[in-house]
């Protein structure tokens, strides 16, 4: 992970925001700390991979600041412990209110926010160099397999990853001019942070840019500047985020996913807006690390179309476009977007009131549900590449159920009646809520009604409009084997696959609208046209007779499933092919 601009102390005058980084695979936290004198490296035996590396101190510095984008205050790390929620909201204003009388007037400078640290030169011809691809199409046998064992196990270009410079910058910066000459207000000052980056099993190359090492205690012992804590066993990423969480000193904390590299300037708008408003979430503007060459998608200066995150009634997270009121509120670049959830991954937040909003339910399960727990806003100012992985290297101890139940959670606190929608389209999760198998949520419950929180319908209405609603009780349902197939958002052939029985791409409902509807993100409805059987945006006219037979409105044809595409035949009850049913 490279963390590419850092926020500087100013000695005694400014204390500005300096940044705590935590470090945490499956609970490991590795913790950069600044303040005390740097150690010498010790003289002994040496990796070949460590030797060049640790040569010079200064080369050291930089290298990690490869990874590390901040200076960091030293932190005390101690047993994790549950912070009180109900810290005041009285208590923070009058925080934030003393913050601001105590700090200088103006802006500061861009002294003042250069990098502690300057990077080591760079090699512009490098693999990689200032954000480039790196192609590496042509190898040798031995490479070859190396580059498929790499991929195999981390799901992305390893090969790749590991013959770029850990210390590589971006280039240029290209950001719009007014993210370039965006100032920022003494007053209130910039909050500390303490960054969290949680892995697990993550290649060292994505994380620190650097190489292969099994001995990770004794390499960040050696720099002096980090340290590692392990949990005993995997507990997954929600409970290694709150491990962080719980050691962390900053004002704020920011967290970012291992397989990542920011851009310039990245930090200083996030701490802005919520050295503005203590109750912002914010998020950077996610941009693509290509998985196969680590070609960095770079921020065009004439500004480009954003996305906001969403989520489909299979509580599946995605991207959209911004809808056209958002657009029109949106000045310049330096506007936040409001988005009604976010990919999760990556987000600044204040200290106090993460632990104020509740945090991250402590019972949900190593992966799953977390993100869609919180809303809040992106910044376009702020850009910070990400691996996009196409599978997930990692298995789950507990399989996919672990998954569901934490859904479950989500949707029995905060969902109310809509949960039903959701159970429709993932009988695995219906089945555990029915059971009652997804453990006790009284406390989740119970910080619901202390915040005093809006009902679903609220959200909905308010904070995203914009939501698809099927019905809350459509006459029919059911997951009938009849199947949308991968990535179909309209305009594609169905396919027959067999039950799974969770819904998803097989989930289908006979609407009150008398239609066929597959809307799990997207409403599309069935739709017939010159013998073939597709998928289309709903006209809801209805019209669609149901009697174990799927009619074509205005005709005699009917759905069958005797060919495959499933098309349309002449009707005719006698034709199993042509007999539907909800399961």
């Amino acid at each position: 992970m490279t963390l590419r601009r850092a926020l500087r102390r100013r000695l005694r005058l400014l204390q500005l925001a300096v940044v705590a980084v935590v470090f945490v695979m499956l609970g490991f936290l590795m913790q950069w700390e600044v303040g005390s004198a740097r150690p010498s490296l010790e003289e002994e035996e040496e990796p070949p991979w460590l030797r060049d590396m640790v040569v010079k101190r200064d080369s050291v510095l930089g290298m990690v600041m490869g990874a590390v984008n901040h200076l960091m205050p030293k932190m005390q790390i101690r047993a994790p412990d549950r912070k009180q929620g109900a810290t005041g909201e009285g208590r923070m204003q009058q925080q934030q209110q003393q913050r601001t009388q105590a700090c200088p007037p103006g802006h500061y400078t861009a002294a003042d926010l250069r990098p502690a640290l300057e990077r080591p030169a760079q090699d512009t011809l490098g693999p990689g160099a200032g954000g480039k691809a790196f192609h590496t199409d042509s190898l040798n046998p031995v490479e070859q397999k190396e580059k498929e064992q790499g991929e195999e196990k981390h799901c992305f270009n390893l090969y790749a990853s590991d013959r770029i410079s850990l210390s590589r910058d971006l280039g240029p910066d290209t950001r719009p001019p007014e993210c370039i000459e965006q100032v920022f207000s003494r007053c209130p000052a910039l909050p500390t942070t303490s960054v969290i980056i949680v892995f697990h099993n993550e290649a060292w190359s994505t994380l620190l840019r650097t190489v292969y090492s099994d001995d990770l205690d004794h390499y960040v012992r050696r720099l002096g500047l980090v340290r590692v804590v392990r949990q005993r066993e995997r507990k997954g990423l929600i409970t290694a985020r709150l491990l962080g969480a719980s050691v962390a000193s900053g004002d704020t904390l920011t967290f970012l996913d291992a397989h990542c590299e920011c851009f310039h300037g990245w930090l200083e708008p996030l701490l802005a807006r919520i050295a503005e408003n203590y109750t912002a979430v914010v998020s950077p503007d996610i941009t693509t690390i290509d998985l196969n060459t680590f070609e960095v998608m770079k921020p065009s200066p004439y500004g480009q179309n954003h996305n906001r995150g969403n989520f489909d009634w299979g509580l599946s997270f995605g991207w959209e476009s911004l809808p056209d009121h958002e657009k029109r509120r949106r000045k310049d670049e330096t506007y936040p977007i409001k988005t009604p959830t976010f990919a999760g991954g990556l987000f600044s937040i204040s200290r106090e009131y993460f632990y104020r909003v509740g945090s991250y339910d402590e019972e949900m399960e190593i992966w799953g549900g977390e993100n869609i727990e919180m809303s809040f806003g992106i910044l376009p100012c702020s850009i910070v590449g990400h691996v996009f992985r196409n599978k997930s290297p990692h298995t789950f101890p507990k399989g996919t159920q672990v998954i569901a139940r934490n859904q479950v959670r989500l949707a029995e606190v905060w969902m109310d009646a809509y949960k039903e929608i959701f159970y429709r389209r993932n009988q695995q999760a219906g089945q555990l809520a029915k059971q009652g198998a997804f453990g006790d949520i009284s406390r989740r419950v119970e910080l619901r009604e202390q915040l005093q929180c809006k009902s679903f319908t609220w959200y909905l209405e308010n904070v995203y409009p914009e939501v698809f609603m099927p019905d809350l009780n459509p006459p029919r349902f059911g997951s009938s084997c009849l199947d949308a197939g991968e990535d179909n958002e309209g305009g594609k052939h169905l396919i027959m696959y067999p039950c799974h029985g969770l819904g998803g791409n097989q989930y289908f409902e006979f609407s009150s609208h008398q239609d066929i509807r597959h809307n799990i993100q997207k409403e599309l409805c069935l739709h017939g046209k010159d013998g073939q059987a597709k998928l289309e945006d709903c006209q809801y006219k209805g019209g669609n007779t149901l009697n174990q037979m799927f009619y074509l409105p205005g005709s005699t044809m009917c759905l069958s499933a005797r060919n495959e595409p499933p098309s349309l035949a002449t009707c005719d009850p006698s034709d199993t092919y042509q007999l539907w049913t909800f399961i």
